[in-house]
């Protein structure tokens, strides 16, 4: 069974015009499923067949030479040596779909890439199912809290039943088109990402405490990121963990929010927050292991949250566009407290995410609630100090079953408006 990506119209478009394609995400997040569905009669190698990675790696000009265009290369970071005969190739005519690729490292592939293909080769994301293509939603365009989304959005509305039922089991392909055990999916999935993807980035000498620091990391999702702390639960120091976080972030396992400030927002606290990509894999390494004791724990906000944040991610990525630089979060201490006896202290404010668009920043708050109010929003003010910025209508995504507004600027959304 194949659940139809959202990304699909948009890789179509883009493969017209482009001399070479480059899908990347995490493992097991459906790209060469993707590609094979969307292109059948493509001829299709992938370098989990050693004998073609051998052939790639020692004489990759002979490699291409023995490939039909178009063809789809998969995992395509394990032959780097490729990419500048690519380019020769690409750069022989004037045709386009010359080659798919996929790739799992995205950091380190991209590199690569910019290096032997800039200008040639169009570049998207392919992440975990989301909720619309997992309900058969055909909207397609990126989340953000205005008039002319919602009225787009409420078009196509669907019920989203058993939520945290999803939020444990998590969003990739294989745990719903098949009856996959979640156990021994994700048991094997975190096997083969330390045999594979882990070696290929890193030399790990005592893999028990890099199997630790994916529990203590997966047990902070939705937290500030704080080295010292994880270094202290794991055993090493904060420069292995440094290392090893940015491991995680190149692989496509976490994502790490950047926070926002400016020079009008003089308290800012500059430390970003580490999210999982996805809540199934964070449960399972955190030891969640049902979705009803996960509801009522008090780990439950954190997952929503960063089952929300992955989501608005998705919507952004699925139309082919790039939000690291929309998207933050904010925390800062800018609110004064007065005391009984006069005296006054700071208290942090935080707004969970900040969505910059032409100009215009719109504050999300993330709560597991199904009874919000605006004192869940009291830190969007703080926005309005930026001067430079025009502040939009913020938005309260909940478990409220309705769309509501609490002021002209304050809308309660329910998460199917995602």
């Amino acid at each position: 069974m194949y659940i139809k990506r959202n990304i699909e119209s948009v890789l179509d478009q883009r493969a017209k015009t482009s001399r070479c394609i480059l899908v990347t995400g995490a493992r097991q997040v459906g790209k060469s499923t993707l590609l094979k569905t969307l292109y059948p009669n493509v001829r299709y190698v992938t370098f989990d067949d050693k004998l073609l990675l051998n052939a790639a790696i020692e004489d990759p000009k002979l490699f291409l030479k023995n490939l039909p265009k178009p063809s789809i290369i998969d995992e395509v970071q394990y032959a780097s040596e490729l990419f500048p005969y690519i380019k020769i190739e690409c750069d022989k005519s004037d045709m386009y779909e010359n080659y798919y690729l996929t790739g799992s490292q995205q950091m380190r592939l991209m590199s690569k890439v910019q290096e032997s293909l800039a200008g040639r080769i169009s570049i998207l994301e392919l992440q975990n199912l989301s909720l619309r293509e997992l309900h058969g939603i055909n909207f397609n365009r990126h989340f953000v809290p205005t008039e002319e989304y919602f009225s787009q959005r409420e078009k196509e509305l669907k019920p989203y039943d058993d939520l945290w039922q999803t939020i444990h089991r998590g969003m990739y392909p294989e745990m719903h088109v098949t009856k996959r055990d979640w156990r021994d999916f994700y048991s094997s999935y975190v096997r083969t990402y330390l045999e594979r993807d882990i070696k290929e980035e890193i030399d790990i000498k005592d893999t028990l405490a890099f199997t630790r620091f994916l529990s203590a990391v997966a047990a902070r999702t939705a937290q500030m990121l704080n080295y010292s702390s994880i270094a202290q639960e794991v055993g090493v120091t904060q420069a292995t963990i440094k290392n090893w976080i940015s491991v995680l972030e190149r692989t496509g396992i976490i994502f790490i929010l950047q926070p926002y400030y400016s020079s009008h927002l003089t308290r800012a606290i500059k430390t970003p927050k580490l999210y999982f990509r996805d809540t199934g894999l964070a449960c399972y390494l955190s030891k969640w292991n049902n979705a009803e004791a996960l509801a009522e724990s008090a780990a439950a906000g954190n997952m929503f949250e960063t089952f929300v944040i992955s989501e608005i991610l998705k919507s952004f990525s699925n139309e082919g566009s790039d939000y690291s630089f929309n998207v933050f979060y904010y925390r800062g201490k800018d609110k004064k407290r007065t005391r009984e006896n006069g005296e006054t202290y700071d208290e942090e404010s935080e707004i969970d995410l900040i969505i910059e668009e032409n100009g215009i920043l719109y504050p999300v708050e993330i709560k597991k609630s199904a009874s919000p109010n605006k004192a869940m929003a009291s830190a969007f003010d703080v926005l309005d100090r930026d001067i430079d910025k025009k502040r939009g209508t913020g938005a309260i995504v909940c478990l409220y079953d309705n769309k509501i507004y609490l002021s002209d600027n304050l809308v309660v959304l329910p998460i199917e408006y995602i």
